[in-house]
C-alpha cells in the first residue's frame, strides 16, 4: 500500500490508538484547544506524522477551506525573550480572527522538520518560526509550495525567506563602545548559538567595535553561553578565575548576563565594582536584578507584531513580494555597568 493511500485512510481513531490518548484529547489537539498537557500534545503530534495524518478541511466546515489558525514554532518556553515576542503575536492576531497553534521544539531540528510537515498539512493558513534551528532542511519545500511563512530573529540562511530581525550588529557595535568608553580594555564577550546570524552578527560586532578603538582581540576572552543562563554561569566563572580576568562582560543575551551576575557574586565580585556586566534583550526580568541590568533592548513585541502583520497579508494575497524587515535597538543604561576603578 502506497504513502498517500495510507494516509487517506487514517482517523482520529488511529491517531488516538497510537498516541496512547483519548479520542477527545486527539480532536482538542487538532483542533487547538486548551486544557492539553505538553507531553500529551506531543504525542498527539508524533503520532500525526508517523501515520501522515491529513486534516480535511471540508471537515471543518470553516469558509474558504481555511483552518484559520497560525502556527508557532519556537526553541522552548519559560524565557523572557519569547514570551515578549509571543505576546506581540497574539496582539497582532487579536483582530484578525485567527488562532494561535503553538508547538514547542526544544532547540531539536529534527522535532522542528517533523512538527512543521505536520502543521502544513491543513492544520493551518501559515508558519512564524522563531529562531528555527535549522530551517535550510524545509524551506525550500515551503517556499515550492507557496506556503506563507515569516521567520522571526533569524537571517542569512537563505536570500529568499520573509524576516523580521533586529540591527544586531549595530548594537553590539554601539554596546562595546559604551564599555570602552567607560575605559574598559579587557572586555569579555559571551558567545550565543554559533549557528544562529543573530549571534554572530553580535560578535562581528563586538570584535569590530575593539577594532576601531586600537584594542587587539583576545580569543581566549571569548566564551560560548550558547543563549543559556546555566552554560553561561559555566563560561562567566571561566573568564572570572583569570588572573588577568576582564573588567567588564558583554553577554549575548540577558539570560547569558544573568549567568555572568551569578558567577561574579559566586567569585565575591561586587557589580559594577569590580566588573561591569552588559546584555541584550531586555526582557523583564532586566530591570527587576539587582544591580538592574544595563542592556541593549531590541523591540521584542513589535517584532511579534509586525511578524503577524507580514504573515496574515501574505495568506490573504500570496503574490505580494516578501519582505526583510530589519528593527532599530536602544542602549537601555541602569546600574550593572559603571566607569572602570583606576
Amino acid at each position: 500500500m502506497n504513502k498517500s493511500r495510507r494516509s487517506s485512510h487514517v482517523t482520529i481513531k488511529d491517531i488516538a490508538r497510537v498516541s496512547g490518548v483519548s479520542y477527545s484529547t486527539v480532536s482538542r489537539v487538532l483542533n487547538n484547544k486548551d486544557h492539553v498537557k505538553p507531553e500529551k500534545r506531543e504525542q498527539v503530534l508524533a503520532a500525526v506524522a508517523r501515520l501522515q495524518y491529513v486534516v480535511n478541511p471540508q471537515a471543518r466546515s470553516l469558509a474558504g477551506g481555511r483552518s484559520n489558525v497560525i502556527g508557532l514554532l519556537v526553541p522552548e518556553l519559560g524565557n523572557g525573550y519569547i514570551g515578549e515576542v509571543v505576546r506581540g503575536i497574539d496582539d497582532g492576531l487579536s483582530s484578525s480572527g485567527y488562532d494561535l497553534m503553538l508547538y514547542t521544539t526544544h532547540r531539536h531540528a529534527d522535532k522542528e522538520a517533523t512538527y512543521l510537515k505536520t502543521l502544513v498539512r491543513g492544520l493551518t493558513d501559515g508558519l512564524l518560526l522563531l529562531v528555527p534551528s535549522d530551517p535550510r532542511g524545509y524551506l525550500d519545500t515551503l517556499r515550492q509550495e507557496q506556503f506563507p511563512y515569516v521567520v522571526i530573529d533569524h537571517q542569512g540562511f537563505d536570500d529568499f525567506s520573509p524576516t523580521v530581525i533586529a540591527k544586531n550588529y549595530q548594537a553590539a557595535l554601539s554596546a562595546t563602545t559604551y564599555l570602552i568608553d567607560l575605559g574598559h580594555r579587557r572586555i569579555g564577550f559571551i558567545m550565543g548559538q554559533r549557528h544562529l546570524n543573530s549571534a554572530n552578527e553580535r560578535f562581528k560586532g563586538y570584535r569590530d567595535a575593539l577594532q576601531a578603538h586600537g584594542i587587539a582581540f583576545e580569543p581566549e576572552l571569548v566564551v560560548d553561553g550558547e543563549f543559556l543562563q546555566s552554560v553561561s554561569y559555566a563560561a562567566a566563572d571561566q573568564l572570572l578565575a583569570r588572573a588577568d580576568r576582564p573588567t567588564a562582560i558583554f553577554a549575548s543575551n540577558d539570560l547569558c548576563a544573568f549567568g555572568a551576575m551569578d558567577a561574579a557574586r559566586n567569585r565575591g565580585l561586587s557589580i559594577p565594582n569590580d566588573i561591569s556586566i552588559l546584555g541584550f534583550d531586555d526582557i523583564p526580568q532586566a530591570a527587576s536584578v539587582r544591580p538592574a541590568l544595563t542592556t541593549v533592548r531590541q523591540p521584542l513585541m513589535e517584532m511579534g507584531r509586525i511578524a503577524t502583520r507580514m504573515l496574515l497579508d501574505y495568506i490573504a494575497n500570496p503574490q505580494l513580494p516578501r519582505e526583510r524587515i530589519f528593527l532599530e535597538t536602544e542602549l537601555v543604561i541602569r546600574d550593572s555597568c559603571a566607569p572602570l576603578q583606576p
